[in-house]
């Protein structure tokens, strides 16, 4: 590969690791292309996964800001750049690499904090971003009933209170 093609390349690379909201690398090493073209398939929209050169996407990781890549920058590597939902993508390569023993989750980077490959399982284990707004709401839609049922309450009580006293005059009447 000629010098500007290289440039051209370490270029691109960069753009694409400041662009993503995380990085997961992977060892791909055994899969066949059909069985990269599903990974890519599973991983839909929310993230990019390319085969990469070692020594281009370390010189692109540390132009991008990341310097702490270089331990999994070894042996085929292939990244996923993350531009969804980085619990998505975790979740994709986790069940992918489950089925396909020969994908091996190597560790990445989120938001600038270096991930082991335990991490990325870890971070496939959270709920989905929806669920947990979804649960969150719940529990405010819950709050929000109590507290009127607390403001309801000695309105309820007084009215209760002023039935009996009447119910009790009607009786010695």
């Amino acid at each position: 590969m000629a010098r500007p093609d290289k440039a051209a390349a370490v270029a691109e690379l960069t753009e694409q690791f400041r662009a993503a909201s995380a990085v997961m690398l992977t060892e791909y090493r055994g899969l066949s292309v059909a069985q990269l073209q599903q990974l890519r398939r599973s991983l839909g929209g929310n993230a990019n996964y390319a085969v990469v050169k070692n020594t281009l996407a370390s010189i692109a990781a540390k132009e991008a800001g990341i310097d702490n890549l270089d331990d999994e920058l070894a042996g085929p590597t292939a990244i996923a750049f993350v531009s969804g939902e980085p619990v998505d993508v975790a979740k994709s390569l986790r069940d992918f690499a489950k089925a396909n023993t020969q994908l091996v989750i190597k560790g990445g980077v989120l938001e600038g904090n270096k991930l082991s490959a335990r991490d990325i399982n870890t971070l496939a284990e959270l709920e989905s971003r929806d669920v947990l707004l979804s649960k969150a709401a719940g529990a405010f839609k819950a709050a929000l009933f109590q507290a009127a049922y607390v403001f309801n309450a000695p309105a309820t009580e007084a009215a209760r209170t002023i039935e009996a006293l009447r119910e009790k005059q009607a009786a010695a009447a």
